[in-house]
């Protein structure tokens, strides 16, 4: 078998063995320079052909022959061509050391046409991949990227930069699965001063940046661009031009994946934004800059089962008894035994930027890619409010109604209510706190990343979870104390076994950050809100998703469950409390009366009451039933963050910004005590399951114990 090299043949490939070709009458070649045995056409183009070729003087090894022939010659574009075919055999020769290139065996001129043979890599191109089979996942995108990305380094810091990277231009090598980048025929030499034509595009149309499509400028972040373009046709199964809005101005890949029921991890996503940003200046500069970002991201996780009994392993709560203290939120019949007060801490360390202790690097408000924060524009600490200009003050407080007859603050040593137990210190901001109902345990949730998980009684730290890759903002603890549910700036949701902090679980599916969690009354369902506007309910024994609700409010901020697990409630930056039918996924009633974003809810236990805590610093008290506004709880001086119900749903405790506690009298609204706290904003609250402690979560990077002795 041979192959006719007459660029005009019609029929090239033949199986014979004639001097000439049968459909042309060219005299055929069996051998280009005496070792290339041309064997079948399998490419052509304006410039020529490509051929598939054995080579004789290396055990007819297979390899690729290109053929420089164009149509016309003698004009500018002629000219051109041989320039691009020429400078393809340097950049080969140059860059064939690597193993995702491929190498050049030889360029030579013969019978009046250039040719170029290279190393033949047999595999499928991208573009064939996702002809053959469905769209990438996240976990192949982001595989592809850091096999590609070191070679664009790699080339650029030869000073080439390929200025053709698509789907078309990467061959997946059948022996190892590794893409390899091919055609370098528009490959530019960065010290190289090419100006074209007016006119002339370089590259691809939807693959290549502005600046090669209008002036044939061309730099190592524009390749960046082409690959993050090949990317998002790969995820999205629609071609780059498809995916931007030129009226808009921006890429709507993500709504295209949603519209496909898919989303990806938040990092991800963020990554493949910057590097097909339209301004040079705004997007990553150098191939290392986008590996260190995907570095930054959660390792590729498989499939992991949903939660299970713990069965095996050490108990890091092995040893602890349950917790034997009752306070004022008791249910009735509940004894109320006295304890004596350990010894006051010392006092918590005051606020500093956070340090990563690995790169001695402030992190407070940082993130990868040295970028600005999301579509909110603000830092998870920014998101969380600022600090007070002074310490609350500890005089009378006063409600809407005037001074409070009975209403008292913390004194230096009162000899009943409500006093400081002791004081957990943390290295960030404390942003999430729950207790477990079975063991004197108390987890905690940082911005440093971290779940920390404590003896309450004792003050020892037991243990610190690593596994969110950004800042922790919610965490939830089930009835049992087996089963931890946190979640983050990540955008996901992560199951840990309590007892010996093994991670099951990470949920994935908001792609912006997931504000909070809650569990049912069942512990078999998990909800989480997110700033991506959506509400979703997780099966946690399978760890699948069950549903999203989405959301007409933006971004929410907070979610509980209600009437034995029929009834979501969620608040958000529309202002408003939002009630709805779980099994039919819609509104029920929209409880209106906040004047600005609505921080948190919280459910009674007998299910009656819902208490919203608002930016506009009040707290809001709804009859769940009938949606009615009960009582206004005004008091606090800046914003409150968080509320929490006690056991017996008589009394309620809020945080705010302003570093105080304040508890409230859930029948009548009246507010019953005030606790100068903290010096900086209460992030959230929580209530030991028999009502005598307290824990107050704040910005001054501690957790408070507050005790009830009576």
């Amino acid at each position: 078998m041979i192959c006719c090299l007459n660029p005009h043949c019609t029929q090239p490939n033949h199986a014979t063995l004639s001097p000439d070709c049968p459909t042309c009458g060219t005299p055929l070649e069996h051998r280009l320079r005496g070792r290339y045995r041309p064997l079948k056409l399998i490419g052509r183009g304006g410039f020529g052909r490509t051929y598939f070729a054995l080579d004789a003087d290396r055990l007819n090894s297979r390899c690729v022959i290109k053929q420089f022939a164009p149509q016309t010659q003698g004009t500018k574009s002629f000219l051109k061509a041989v320039q691009l075919f020429e400078q393809e055999a340097v950049r080969l020769h140059e860059l064939g050391e690597h193993p995702q290139i491929p190498t050049l065996l030889a360029y030579f001129e013969q019978n009046k046409y250039l040719y170029l043979v290279q190393q033949m890599i047999q595999g499928r191109t991208l573009h064939q991949e996702l002809a053959a089979q469905t769209t990438y996942s996240e976990g192949s995108i982001r595989q592809l990227l850091e096999d590609l990305l070191p070679v664009l380094q790699f080339i650029h810091d030869h000073g080439v930069i390929h200025r053709d990277i698509t789907p078309s231009n990467v061959i997946r090598r059948k022996v190892d699965q590794k893409p390899v980048l091919i055609d370098f025929g528009v490959a530019k030499q960065f010290s190289e001063a090419i100006r074209y034509e007016p006119g002339t595009r370089i590259g691809t149309e939807g693959y290549a940046p502005i600046e090669q499509l209008r002036s044939g400028q061309a730099y190592p972040s524009s390749d960046l661009y082409s690959l993050g373009a090949t990317c998002l046709h790969l995820l999205t199964g629609c071609k780059p031009e498809d995916l931007y809005s030129p009226r808009e101005g921006r890429w709507l890949w993500q709504e295209h994946l949603e519209n496909q029921g898919r989303t990806i991890h938040a990092g991800l996503a963020e990554v493949l934004n910057f590097m097909t940003r339209d301004l040079v200046s705004e997007r990553y500069q150098t191939a290392q800059d986008v590996i260190e970002d995907l570095n930054r991201l959660p390792k590729l996780e498989g499939s992991v089962p949903g939660w299970v009994s713990n069965q095996s392993g050490q108990s890091l709560f092995a040893g602890l008894s349950q917790p034997p203290l009752s306070g004022p939120g008791k249910k009735a019949g509940m004894a109320m035994p006295t304890t004596s007060l350990p010894t006051m801490p010392d006092s918590p360390p005051s606020a500093q930027p956070d340090t990563d202790l690995s790169t001695g690097r402030a992190t407070s408000g940082t993130q990868p890619g040295r970028k600005s924060k999301g579509v909110s524009g603000q830092s998870s600490a920014e998101r969380l409010g600022g600090y007070p200009s002074s310490p609350p003050s500890s005089g009378s407080t006063k409600t809407s109604g005037g001074a409070l007859s009975g209403a008292k603050s913390l004194g230096a040593e009162p000899a009943q209510g409500w006093q400081l137990l002791r004081t957990l210190p943390h290295q960030s901001w404390v942003t999430a706190v729950a207790f477990s109902a079975q063991q004197p345990v108390l987890v905690s949730g940082n911005l440093n990343d971290t779940l920390c998980i404590w003896n309450w009684q004792s003050g020892d730290l037991l243990h610190s979870l690593k596994g969110h890759a950004r800042g922790v903002n919610d965490v939830a603890i089930d009835r049992q104390g087996q089963l931890l549910a946190s979640c983050g700036d990540d955008a996901t949701i992560k199951i840990w076994q309590l007892g010996n902090g093994t991670l099951w679980h990470t949920l994935k599916g908001h792609f912006r950050d997931v504000t909070a969690i809650a569990l049912s009354h069942s512990d078999n369902l998990l909800a989480s809100a997110s700033e991506d506007g959506t509400l979703k309910l997780w099966n946690l024994k399978k760890g699948t998703l069950l549903k999203t609700l989405p959301s007409l409010a933006g971004m929410l901020k907070t979610v509980a469950f209600a009437n034995s697990d029929q009834r979501l409630i969620s608040g958000g930056l529309d202002n408003t409390v939002r009630i709805w039918d779980i099994q039919a996924a819609t509104t029920l009633n929209v409880l209106t009366g906040h004047t600005n974003t609505v921080n948190q809810v919280a459910v009674s236990t007998d299910g009656q009451l819902v208490a919203s805590a608002s930016k506009d610093r009040t707290v809001r008290l709804w009859d769940l039933a009938t949606g009615n506004l009960l009582h206004t709880l005004q008091g606090h001086t800046q914003e409150v963050n968080t509320v929490a119900f006690f056991p017996d749903d008589r009394q309620l405790v809020s945080g705010s910004s302003d570093g105080t506690l304040r508890l409230w009298n859930s029948q009548d609204g009246t507010l019953q005590e005030t606790l100068p706290a903290h010096v900086n904003p209460i992030h959230q609250v929580a209530v030991q399951s028999m009502g005598a402690v307290i824990a107050s979560a704040s910005a001054d990077k501690t957790i408070k114990l507050w005790q009830w002795l009576g």
